[in-house]
């Protein structure tokens, strides 16, 4: 898929890996709409991207488990850009909280909202997007769409405190195969980026001896993961029509101990 005839969906796209993927795209001459929830940030972060970008990018206030919420958002995107044929799911929540603690049982709450944002929240966008990726005229190579999920390291190492989210990827991770199988019929492809410690905003805000500490787990090259690789690696995964069923590790061969 040619990046200049993609019209993008990229959920949680308002900062960290989404915002990332957004600009990377419209850089290279795509159509993007960013889905995210309303926070202090968005105005500005419009203003910020319709002066770079003009008339390429939408912004829409969307909740991704909220059914309503992204079919209102997917009518507004096909009535600015007359397509939708890729969807990068980024959109995510983390916790840390141990199954058993001083405090007692982990919260059920807790546990049922990772998975629903994570997991759910990722299931809704691309069943509602490959509704509308199939009203698509197959382009050159007879592809409608391209999906991208975003699962995590935690899926396949995870560390104490992080069962609801390894869950939650894990489940990302798993559906890739078969979203891939079912979507195939339709001209779909679905691929998932497995990312490891990346410098979003959650990690920005530790102190530095501690991004240190962690950067120092990863094997080679001996950093954090910067947002604007997992954007090249979405962009690929867009242009290269052969990738199908994957799920890529972006960790600098990271194993969580």
């Amino acid at each position: 898929m040619k990046i200049k005839e993609v019209s993008a969906i990229v959920t949680g796209g308002a900062s960290g890996l989404g915002l990332a993927t957004a600009r990377e795209l419209l850089e290279k001459g795509a159509s993007v709409s960013i889905f995210d929830l309303e926070n202090s940030s968005t105005e500005s972060l419009v203003a910020k991207l319709n002066k770079d970008f003009e008339d390429k990018v939408i912004v829409a206030n969307v909740d991704v488990t909220d059914s309503n919420s992204v079919t209102k958002a997917l009518g507004t995107v096909n009535k600015r850009f007359g397509k939708i044929n890729a969807l990068v799911n980024c959109a995510g929540v983390a916790i840390a909280k141990k199954t058993t603690s001083k405090e007692g049982a982990h919260p059920l709450d807790l546990y049922q909202k990772v998975i629903d944002v994570n997991l759910v929240g990722t299931f809704n966008m691309v069943r509602l997007s490959a509704i509308e990726m199939e009203k698509n005229k197959p382009n050159d190579s007879g592809e409608r769409g391209c999906i991208i999920n975003t699962a995590s390291v935690a899926a396949f190492d995870g560390q104490k405190g992080q069962a609801a989210y390894s869950a939650s990827k894990g489940g990302v991770a798993a559906s890739t195969l078969p979203l891939a199988r079912d979507l195939a019929s339709s001209n779909i492809r679905v691929n998932t980026i497995a990312p490891g410690l990346f410098l979003t905003p959650m990690l920005e805000g530790l102190p530095e001896e501690a991004k240190e500490d962690l950067a120092k787990q990863v094997v080679f090259p001996k950093r954090l993961g910067s947002p604007s690789e997992f954007a090249k690696l979405a962009s690929f995964m867009i242009q290269s029509e052969y990738l199908n069923g994957e799920i890529v590790r972006l960790d600098g061969a990271i194993r969580l101990p």
